[in-house]
């Protein structure tokens, strides 16, 4: 009977407690109808496999797509390899600006490094990623002289 009861009050809290797990749905913060809107050109960046110490600048390019004013906050990189750099001042509609994205290629390896970008847009939080592969630079050679031991000197 004690084994039933404690299995009973288990089910009964299960069944309480379950729907408040449920996930709730993200709205956007601004709802405004009118807000402004950041379309980027691209959202990833690929630098494909680029040498150690080699330019690691790109840009992100985007379009305030609304009717408002656009204002960016201070992107967030994932560590401090990766700077950002904005636009500081608010961008009309139908204007376009780019977002610069520095990667240090000091370390040798793979990149994943995102930037997160807040702005007052309807959609206000928008991730821009960079990737690819820094490699070592290839080690210069100087060509080894090749002796013939066996050949006879010319003399002039």
């Amino acid at each position: 009977m004690r084994t039933f009861i404690l299995i009973s009050l288990f089910l009964f809290s299960a069944v309480l407690f379950l729907p408040a797990q449920q996930p709730k749905q993200q709205t956007p913060k601004n709802s405004n109808p009118n807000a402004a809107e950041i379309t980027f050109e691209k959202t990833v960046h690929d630098y494909g496999t680029i040498l150690r110490g080699a330019n690691g600048t790109c840009e992100f390019k985007f379009v305030n797509t609304g009717k408002e004013p656009l204002i960016l906050s201070k992107p967030l990189s994932s560590c401090g390899c990766t700077v950002p750099t904005w636009p500081q001042e608010p961008i009309l509609p139908g204007k376009s600006d780019v977002i610069k994205v520095t990667y240090n290629t000091s370390k040798i390896g793979p990149i994943n490094k995102t930037v997160t970008v807040n702005s007052n847009a309807l959609t206000n939080r928008i991730k821009l990623s960079i990737k690819g592969l820094v490699i070592a630079k290839p080690v210069e050679t100087v060509p080894k002289k090749q002796n013939d031991l066996g050949a006879t000197p010319v003399n002039k």
